[in-house]
């Protein structure tokens, strides 16, 4: 079945996935922020109007956590008021919209993963702005997926996987964060996952059953510490850094590295809903960091 997709934000480390996840469902266009500006009021609802695709999906976003706690306006517009616009357009060309959300619209606490039906309670301006346009999106009456994912990396981009590898080639010794646990979730995983998704779902002519909120993130948990050791790790055994190179890691508490907006200590995300409501099995997050390094 072919499928007439968008995607804004393909410059992104989800969205340069996106591209090539989607390519395979049917004629589409990948849309970067000179194409399609958010901080533009209006714009990506005029280009989902003249577009008109079967499926839209936003990897756009104010993703700058520190940055958002002095730029709460810019971070607002992209994050929401952008959302809530493209939200109304896509309802008035019969599109689908997927949109992509994050661990930090809870607060953190607790030991348990999180499912889609918890409340939202969170505690930056980012988490905040994000919470703010998933409500749009479902005020809207869009037929919608909200996938809410953590703690993204890839192989290019601005992220911890790629700045560990840059810091060991600079340093002998690291201070990571110990008191926060999440699930390291590959862009790539998050792409092929969108594409297995809407080709499903759209056979089924995108019954609303399915849509809603879900998490999508890999399987497992770490902390940062944990995370990065395993960088490091995969990094020797691809041959990414020779094992002399290796620098040593040593754990610390999140009051140890103050930032200026808070972060979730407990990030863990349940995904059984969306693995059950579309038959797949997420990969674990070691296994899928050990495919990125190694590719």
């Amino acid at each position: 079945m072919s499928v007439n997709w968008l995607v804004l934000g393909a410059n992104g480390q989800v969205g340069r996935q996106l591209t090539r996840s989607l390519q395979p469902l049917g004629p589409g266009m990948a849309l970067s922020r000179t194409d399609c500006d958010l901080a533009e009021p209006g714009r990506v609802a005029e280009v989902v109007r003249e577009r008109a695709p079967a499926v839209v999906v936003n990897a756009a976003a104010y993703t700058a956590v520190d940055r958002a706690e002095e730029e709460p306006e810019l971070a607002r517009r992209l994050n929401a008021e952008a959302v809530a616009e493209l939200a109304d357009a896509c309802r008035e060309v019969g599109a689908v919209l997927v949109h992509y959300s994050t661990d930090y619209v809870f607060a953190g606490d607790g030991d348990r993963p999180f499912s889609p039906d918890d409340t939202p309670a969170p505690m930056s301006i980012y988490g905040r702005t994000k919470w703010e346009g998933e409500q749009a999106i479902e005020a809207s009456g869009v037929r919608h997926l909200i996938l809410r994912t953590s703690w993204v990396y890839d192989a290019r981009g601005h992220n911890f996987v790629n700045t560990m590898l840059r810091l060991a080639g600079e340093r002998d010794r690291l201070q990571v964060v110990n008191d926060q646990v999440g699930a390291p979730t590959w862009a790539a995983t998050i792409a092929d996952v969108t594409a297995l998704v809407v080709h499903d779902w759209a056979r089924g002519g995108f019954d609303e059953g399915r849509g809603g909120t879900h998490h999508l993130c890999a399987r497992g948990e770490t902390s940062w510490y944990g995370f990065a050791e395993a960088i490091f790790t995969a990094a020797v055994e691809s041959g990414r850094i020779e094992a002399t190179a290796r620098p040593e890691v040593l754990p610390i508490t999140s009051a140890e590295f103050p930032q200026k907006a808070p972060r979730p200590a407990n990030s863990r995300l349940e995904s059984s809903s969306l693995e059950a409501a579309f038959s797949l099995r997420l990969p674990h997050w070691r296994d899928a960091l050990d495919a990125c390094l190694a590719s």
